[in-house]
């Protein structure tokens, strides 16, 4: 397990939270392992509060599995709840970038342009983790052009094992089409077209439904 570096005005228990999560997330702490409060509450430099409070966060979210008087249990990948979080995702962006393709400016543009950028630089050195992170952030940029910050947060809430799923793809597959998949996003949102942009998104959403053999095959201990 890594620490995360905290952010700034980041509260104990979102700072454990969120280090909890992307380790989860980046192999940091895979399926079985156990999380004692009193451990990571050292290593955080924290009490203990935060920290189980953080992890009963998780718990609703079936990422973790608390067990009273014993330590935590990071819980495997709930496929059904991966579903879920896919349809969430499809429903909510899809509309988002419809009102993209009102409300973006051509600074907005630059920037989406210049993030696909940096997403096939990572692809190029093999930056997985880099990847991952950019990836994460051109869909939060998407939400934040059309005013939509928040409903990124609280949907973010509940796709942790969509996430981990597509951190395990990057892993495993290794496909440029995910950053062509943007890039024809960013063109689709640049001509005004919110039609060929959520026919792209609804394409981009499905391709790990094609490498999921491959997925499992490689990391069968993620999955129940």
């Amino acid at each position: 397990m890594y620490v995360v570096e905290r952010l700034p005005r980041e509260t104990n228990q979102d700072y454990a939270l969120r280090t909890i999560r992307e380790n989860i997330i980046n192999f940091g702490l895979e399926p079985g392992t156990s999380i004692s409060e009193s451990e990571l509450a050292s290593m955080l430099g924290l009490s203990r509060t935060p920290v189980r409070e953080a992890l009963m966060l998780l718990e609703k979210g079936k990422v973790v599995n608390i067990v009273p008087q014993k330590r935590s249990v990071v819980s495997c990948i709930d496929l059904n709840l991966l579903e879920e979080a896919r349809f969430v995702r499809i429903v909510l962006e899809s509309a988002v970038l419809e009102l993209d393709c009102e409300m973006a400016t051509p600074e907005d543009i630059l920037r989406l342009e210049e993030a696909v950028e940096l997403q096939r630089f990572s692809l190029t050195r093999n930056y997985t983790d880099s990847l991952m992170e950019l990836d994460n952030r051109f869909h939060q940029m998407l939400f934040e052009i059309a005013k939509k910050s928040t409903t990124f947060a609280l949907m973010d809430c509940i796709e942790i094992h969509y996430l981990r799923v597509r951190r395990i793809a990057l892993e495993t597959v290794k496909d440029e089409k995910i950053v062509d998949d943007h890039a024809e996003i960013v063109a689709a949102i640049k001509a005004g077209d919110a039609q060929e942009a959520q026919r792209v998104f609804k394409k981009h959403m499905n391709r790990y439904r094609f490498d999921m053999d491959a997925i499992r095959a490689k990391y069968p201990q993620y999955f129940k």
